[in-house]
């Protein structure tokens, strides 16, 4: 079905669960919250996905995909603990795991307009103007989330710095 291997499959199944996991924590906390339930289940999710990547991928860009998600997680649920909990820790943290989800609904949503509906699917070329829309539309999402979660960031330390 959709033309997925069974190792595709587990690729597939196995990172899936970051995608809501990723959504809920943003829409509830505005971030995704590494020292949780869903925070871990997403750092599982997103290795299953990354590091069996490259056993699916066909294309040289889905490695660099890979790896430039593996060292973001890496970087993001490790930065407290190796800058101790810190202004900069939290910043990387922020920035690292919210590229982690771009990378994540990048190739997600390009596979699903590329294989969806079974058959027929609604692109067949990567430059197609509906998958660059949708890619460009993600990319002003980041860039978005992004900002406000720095400026709130950013906001939340001047008021501690205003009551110390």
């Amino acid at each position: 079905m959709f033309g997925i291997s069974t190792l595709g499959w587990v690729h597939t199944i196995g990172s899936l669960p970051a995608i809501p996991a990723a959504l809920y924590m943003i829409a509830r906390h505005g971030r995704i919250v590494p020292r949780s339930g869903l925070g871990a289940l997403y750092l599982v999710s997103m290795l299953i996905g990354a590091a069996t990547v490259f056993l699916v991928a066909h294309q040289p860009v889905s490695y660099g995909i890979g790896i430039a998600t593996i060292l973001l997680l890496l970087a993001g649920y490790g930065a407290e603990r190796i800058l101790r909990p810190s202004p900069a820790a939290k910043y990387i943290e922020i920035i690292c795991l919210t590229l982690s989800v771009f990378l994540l609904m990048l190739p997600t949503v390009t596979e699903i307009l590329r294989r969806v509906p079974d058959g027929h699917p609604l692109v067949t070329d990567l430059k197609s103007p509906l998958l660059l829309g949708a890619q460009g539309a993600l990319l002003a999402l980041l860039i978005i989330g992004l900002t406000a979660q720095i400026l709130y960031l950013r906001k939340a330390g001047q008021g501690r710095a205003k009551r110390s």
